[in-house]
């Protein structure tokens, strides 16, 4: 038995690709994807989970999370991923799936992190400050905007001549999409476990 995974998205979905990759490759294997959400119409996003053959939603601020909550109950879903979704959850949400949401952070949490910072922000900030490293972290979702307890960081380097767009996809590349399949696995996991018993 599986665990029900929804990806919460409002961009590009690179961060669900890597997810979709992963399920094709067996590293996510105790979690099925099994809903896509988009808080934009026309995020990109809601292509690719139709391509790889998940349902898509738009729920947008305007449907009020309300609609959010009730689409995933209706589909059982166990584990929420935010994957770039650039609406920040209620406390009723987060309490309701209390250590069930995941957010994937572009810096290494402490530093570049809390509200508004996202985007290329973090990266723009790291550049600013003259970092040597930054990276990706994976955490738990609370109350307070990347608060939750850390599962995972990678480290970056930051090297010379970077922009925040080459800071950005670098970051992706060696951190966001190695963590975040790898924590959702371990989360999947230990729920699928819990369903069996």
């Amino acid at each position: 038995m599986r665990a029900r995974v929804a990806v919460l998205v409002s961009g590009g979905g690179t961060n669900l690709q890597a997810l979709l990759d992963a399920v094709a490759s067996g590293i996510l294997h105790s979690g099925e994807i099994v809903l896509v959400v988009s808080s934009r119409p026309d995020a990109y996003a809601l292509t690719r989970a139709q391509d790889a053959g998940i349902e898509a939603l738009t729920v947008t601020k305007a449907d009020g999370e309300q609609a959010l909550i009730e689409a995933l109950e209706i589909r059982d879903i166990d584990l929420i991923v935010l994957a770039g979704y650039l609406t920040i959850l209620s406390g009723k949400l987060v309490r309701r799936y209390e250590n069930r949401i995941v957010n994937v952070h572009p810096s290494l949490i402490p530093a570049f992190c809390g509200k508004g910072f996202y985007g290329l922000r973090p990266h723009e900030e790291a550049l600013k400050r003259g970092v040597k490293v930054t990276g990706a972290t994976v955490h738990l979702v609370n109350e307070i905007p990347d608060g939750g307890k850390i599962l995972a960081q990678k480290a970056v380097d930051v090297l010379p001549g970077d922009t925040p767009e080459i800071l950005q996809k670098r970051v992706m590349v060696e951190a966001e999409w190695v963590l975040l399949p790898r924590a959702v696995e371990t989360l999947s996991a230990g729920i699928a476990k819990e369903k069996s018993e």
